[in-house]
């Protein structure tokens, strides 16, 4: 299972807090964005694939969304990811603390994917640090057609595999930009844990609607 969730702290009563207070804000950010899309927990359930008690447990703070159910939820809004798990900025200059920058990781730990822009503003691009340990694969699903990302490996190696194409391998300073309306995969072959930085953008920016990794 894929989860939501911030930092890893040693205090296991801090982490369960922080987990709570995400899930009151996902909660939050996913009521505003389905009443203002018009949209009743019905029909928003047609249009993601995600069963109308799951999004009623959402909404009230009552469960935390997968990776892969944030991503269908945000596609059927067209909203970015971000814009589900964070505050609003308040406008000017804003510090994000790595301590308290929203996190999204797989259940294993394999795979960290660290928001540096987490308020998810719909007119700028999405930037994201990715950890991927050693020897762990992470499937990621197509984007709607016109969405480029952009991976820059920033230590060890990334094998990027897009749809059935032949695995593109990528070390050390190595970039990649590709359209991102097919499967991908991302595959650490090392021995140790490799680093990327992830932007995500669409073709055309008249007609921006990021939705997140």
């Amino acid at each position: 299972m894929v989860m939501i969730g911030k930092q890893i702290h040693a205090d296991p009563q801090h982490s369960e807090s922080v987990a709570t207070k995400l899930s009151i804000i996902v909660g939050e950010n996913l009521r505003h964005l389905r009443r203002k899309s018009g949209l009743s927990l019905e029909q928003l359930a047609a249009k993601s694939g995600v069963s109308r008690a799951m999004l009623g447990q959402i909404e009230t703070g009552k469960s935390a969304p997968t990776i892969n159910l944030l991503g269908r939820i945000a596609e059927a809004l067209q909203v970015s990811v971000p814009s589900l798990i964070s505050h609003p900025a308040a406008g000017g200059t804003v510090i994000v603390p790595r301590d308290r920058a929203t996190v999204l990781a797989s259940s294993n730990g394999g795979f960290t994917c660290r928001a540096l822009f987490p308020w998810g503003d719909p007119q700028s691009i999405e930037i994201y640090e990715v950890t991927i340990v050693a020897h762990h694969s992470e499937d990621v699903a197509a984007f709607e057609p016109g969405v480029k990302k952009a991976l820059v490996v920033l230590a060890g190696e990334i094998e990027l595999t897009i749809a059935e194409d032949s695995p593109a391998r990528l070390s050390e300073g190595d970039s990649i930009i590709f359209n991102a309306d097919s499967p991908q995969t991302l595959h650490n072959p090392g021995n140790a844990d490799a680093k990327a930085f992830l932007v995500v953008a669409p073709v055309d920016r008249t007609r921006l609607h990021p939705r997140g990794f």
